[in-house]
This record gives C-alpha cells, structure tokens and sequence, in this order.
C-alpha cells in the first residue's frame, strides 16, 4: 500500500483520480472499511481501486483517549498497539469509590501504531488533502462547508469530491471525516456548536504510569459530564468531558491534573457527537462521528466506528460484486445504522439524567451505589458492550438482498426521535 508522509507547501502537488471506492478519513471508521475491501475483485474480473483521503498523515493526529474492549483490538489482529489491559473499571464521586469487573476487559493503545497496522490490512492508494466538499453539476461546492449550491441528483453514476489538491471521483464516497460532516447534503440543516449535539473534551498526556482506569462524576471539574484517567504504559491520559457544548474544559482540565499531581503536558482535545445522525445522503455513506456513531455518556467511539466500518465495507464489497446496487447499499446501511437508534435514544436520556446528578452528590452517589450489585452491574453491562459485540469482526459480508421493483431510492429510514 503506497503511504505518503503529509505534504505541506508546495510538496501539495496536484492530484486528479478517478477511483471505485473513495473513503474520506483515515482513522477508525474510514480504514475499517477500506480493511473489508481488501482483495475485493469486480464483477468484471478487474481489481478493486480504493483510494483514502485524509488531511494527515495515517495515525498522525489522535483525537480521543484511545481506550477501548480488549477483544475488539485483539480480534481485529491489533494486539501489538495494545500499550495496557485492565479488567475492571474505577467510578468515584465525591463521597465513594466503586470498582466494577468488565465482562470484556478494557486496553488503552497506541494510536499511530494502531492505524497503520489497521492500513496494512487494506489496499488502498493513500492521499493527504484536505476536503472541501462535493462538486456539483454547476461545478460549485456543496456539503457542510460549501457556500451553496444545488444537491447533485442521488441516481448520478459518479461523485466527485473536491480538495485542496484536486479531484477525486468515484461512484461509491464515504464520509468518515468526523463531527462536521463535510460531505453532507447542502440542504441538510448541519447545526455547528456550541448548538450542536455534542460534547466537547480535552485531556493532558504526562508520563507516568497507573494501575487502574478511571472515571470521575464530581462537579469539582464538571457540573454535567465525568473525568477520566487512562494509563497507557509510561504515559497517563487525564481528561475532563462536558456534555454542553458551551462549557469550556481547559481549565478543569489543569485543575485535574493539577489535584492528581500530573504534569498538564501534551494536550489533546476534540468535540464529541452524542447524538445519532442519518448515516447516508445524497448518495454518500456516513460512518462513525460524521453518522453520530459515538455512543451517549460514554462517549465510546472507537468500538462504534470499527462496527460501522467494517459494516459498511462489506455493503460496498457487494456492489463492487455487482451482487447488489448502489442504492440497495444505501438503504442497508442506513437501516443498520438506525436499528440502533433505540439503543442511542435511551443512552442520551442516561447521559442527560447523569448531568443532572452529578451537581447533587448526595444523589449521585446514591444512584451509583443502587447499579453496583454485581446482578444489576453485570448485565448492564453486558448489555452495553453486547450491541456492538467483537463476533461482528468475523461475519461473512451478508448476501445480496431482493433486488425490489424501484431499487433507486436512496434516502435513509426516519431516525425515531432521540427524547
């Protein structure tokens, strides 16, 4: 797989490609899914040309704590990224700890090495430009930051995507480019924070090392959202996380480290979706925080990326199978994106309840202590990590689906209302 290292001034030489696959992003969702197009033959007997854009270097820049299910990591032949595993998760509140065995216990990883052994897994053509947006018939941007323009027609063949370096077109696109959802549709109302559905988060990296992975619910750093401290070998990840957009983090942030004696170096910091979004339009698939696949009050968004990557991978394999049509894949993925839908809602409705406990720490803690017998603890969860379970890595890309009589209707199922 030819890599290039991030161009900059004039080495940004011009780039002008016609592809089968284009995958916009190169972390989690983006490479899962050029992972399941690897070795992928078309029905013409011709080799699958896939082509991955992002504006980085593949691993170059991490934008979350890196922590997720250690058999996620293992199964997808990640292992050696793999810097810590602990089998059971810290909560304190103000007034008492509590520590909890995983059914599925956690890793904290490297990031950079993580991506580029999930890269070696594809084949793929790997470029770094920035991307404006799509191009439409009028040969104006359109999306998220375009400054208008019509929505090209869903049925259109090719798709071309304009970035800071060229063209690029492809019938199948993919925006896996995070929480701004550069590619969307013009007419899609893209609310941008503070008034987006999202969290914003920050943490510090020092070096030293700690035994255990946790979380904080104490109104000290954050009135409506936790704390965190994730050791990941000789280095330890200190964070705080709000689930309004309009509070600013860097300061509890250093008051974190600050109590816990870390030094507040290397910071890192990121906005989170906590809110489902339509995981196509416009004839363009959406995969991880450009979809909402980040999981409310955790903010988990590793192991939903993954998911939906590597489900959309296999959707894509089938077209270029000619075993399905491009529209059918639309409407597939959107409808496993939306299958849960249920499972998002009932995990803001959570995250909002726990924003407002934990000012009362009474409450809070109260509240905490009736989920921890180890009955009511175990299957919450493993209810949690059971609806994006580590078995999906091994599943077969499904069968072609019914071809229906009007196959050309590519709009994603109504998401039911998040509460």
């Amino acid at each position: 797989m030819p890599v290039r290292a991030t161009k900059r001034g004039d080495e940004r030489t011009p780039i002008d490609l016609d592809c089968d696959v284009l995958i916009c992003g190169a972390s989690f969702a983006g490479l899962a899914a050029a992972r399941e197009l690897a070795g992928t033959v078309k029905d013409d007997g011709s080799p699958l040309r896939v082509v991955v854009l992002d504006r980085y270097e593949i691993g170059e820049r991490a934008t979350s704590a890196c922590a997720a299910p250690l058999p996620w990591i293992e199964g997808l032949g990640l292992g050696a990224a793999v810097r810590q595993v602990f089998p059971e998760i810290v909560l304190r509140t103000r007034r008492k700890r509590f520590a909890w065995t995983l059914p599925q216990p956690f890793c904290t990883f490297d990031y950079q090495l993580l991506c580029r052994l999930l890269a070696e897994q594809g084949d793929f053509v790997f470029e770094t430009a920035k991307i404006e947006g799509r191009v439409g018939p009028d040969g104006e941007l359109t999306g998220a930051d375009a400054p208008g323009g019509a929505r090209p027609p869903a049925s259109e063949d090719v798709i071309t995507i304009r970035t800071d370096r060229g063209e690029v077109r492809a019938p199948l696109v993919v925006d896996a480019l995070g929480w701004r959802r550069v590619l969307a549709p013009a007419e899609e109302d893209n609310i941008q924070p503070p008034e987006a559905y999202l969290s914003r988060g920050l943490e510090v990296h020092p070096h030293g090392s700690s035994g255990e992975l946790e979380l904080f619910l104490d109104p000290t750093y954050v009135p409506a959202g936790y704390s965190w401290v994730f050791p990941a070998d000789h280095e330890v990840r200190v964070g705080v996380g709000s689930f309004d957009p309009k509070y600013h983090v860097k300061d509890p942030t250093l008051r974190l480290a600050a109590d816990l004696d870390w030094d507040p170096v290397r910071f890192q910091g990121n906005w989170i979706p906590h809110k489902l979004r339509p995981a196509t339009g416009g004839g363009i698939f959406f995969a991880g925080d450009s979809a909402g696949h980040c999981l409310p009050l955790s903010a988990e968004g590793i192991r939903p990326a993954l998911y939906f990557g590597l489900a959309l991978g296999r959707e894509l394999r089938l077209v270029a199978e000619g075993r399905q049509t491009r529209e059918q894949a639309l409407r597939r993925y959107a409808a496993l994106s939306a299958e849960k839908a249920a499972a998002y809602a009932w995990l803001l409705r959570f995250q909002r309840l726990t924003g407002w406990l934990v000012p009362r720490t009474r409450a809070v803690t109260g509240a905490v202590t009736l989920c921890s017998p180890q009955a009511i603890n175990a299957r919450a969860w493993s209810m949690y990590l059971g609806a994006f379970p580590p078995s999906f890595i091994g599943a077969p890309p499904g069968g072609a689906p019914d071809r229906p009589a009007d196959a050309g209707d590519d709009a994603a199922p109504a998401l039911p209302a998040a509460a």
